[in-house]
């Protein structure tokens, strides 16, 4: 069986798809209104987000995105898979279906993507919610990460044993009877063999700790163009059990945003989305409702 009719309950949209660069770039699009722009960060695709989708695409157009390489995008073993051409993408689909007054959802790498194209293109986005992600350069990465970055070692755990997807459905989450069959399904789904995993692989090894770094230029770029948004309504939502985008990486985006909003989560992990959607969803909706300008 197809792991897609497994999730259908779960999953139910319909897909669509941007060629770009010759591969084909997956994402959803359900509702009508002012676009709500959903991005996953590693090792999570578009599911991550559906329970997002299914309850706000009542009110807003829901854009929510598969990075090159994830969930049921083109999966190319020889594709640049940098921090660069992650943005670079966003940018193509936002200019491709022209959303303007964009509200920018973004978890985990999706905040360096995310808010990357938010500096590249600023008069476009409005809004933002940011939950257990990082925009800027830090130090911190936990020892079970920096594994996965070494040489065929880390190779052979992500790609070969699927110890990092794997580990994710587990560790990413504070509460686990919530981790359904169905749920491990959609989650595992998409990164089934080691071609499949390539993308996962990738984004580990492109963590730029270094100005060496392949990527770490483009994550300053981010980190400075920032400060253009804190006039900009933001919603900070964090689940605090995260082991890997800890409080102290709250703390440094209220310090960046002192007139953010923040809905802390004391029992909720890395995958707030999932450990507390219930608390998550209606702050939400009353974020979207009140704060309706840039400038309100």
């Amino acid at each position: 069986m197809n792991f897609r009719d497994q999730i259908k309950n779960e999953y139910p949209f319909e897909s669509h798809w941007l060629k770009i660069d010759g591969h084909q770039y997956h994402y959803l699009d359900e509702g009508q209104g002012q676009p709500l722009l959903m991005v996953h960060g590693n090792p999570t695709w578009s599911f991550a987000w559906r329970r997002l989708v299914k309850q706000l695409s009542s009110q807003y157009r829901v854009i929510a995105v598969d990075h090159m390489g994830c969930g049921l995008s083109d999966k190319p073993q020889d594709y640049p898979y940098r921090l660069e051409s992650h943005i670079n993408n966003l940018k193509t689909l936002i200019q491709e279906l022209d959303l303007q007054d964009i509200t920018l959802f973004a978890h985990d790498w999706g905040g360096a993507i995310g808010m990357g194209t938010a500096v590249d293109l600023p008069d476009r986005f409005q809004r933002f919610v940011l939950m257990n992600t990082a925009a800027f350069r830090s130090q911190e990465i936990p020892l079970r990460i920096a594994v996965c970055r070494i040489p065929l070692l880390g190779a052979i755990g992500v790609r070969g044993l699927n110890l990092f997807s794997g580990a994710a459905i587990s560790m990413a989450v504070n509460k686990r009877d919530r981790m359904t069959d169905e749920v491990k399904a959609g989650f595992l789904g998409p990164y089934d063999s080691w071609q499949n995993r390539v993308a996962v692989h990738q984004f580990v090894k492109d963590i730029p700790l270094k100005a060496s770094h392949p990527s770490y230029a483009t994550l300053q770029h981010v980190e400075e163009g920032l400060s253009q948004f804190q006039n900009h309504p933001m919603l900070l939502i964090w689940g605090e059990k995260d082991w890997c985008f800890t409080t102290n990486f709250l703390d440094e985006f209220e310090r960046r945003f002192p007139q953010a909003e923040t809905l802390r989560i004391s029992d909720a992990g890395h995958y707030v989305f999932e450990d507390a959607h219930e608390i998550m969803l209606p702050r939400i909706e009353q974020f979207l409702k009140t704060q309706a300008s840039p400038l309100g």
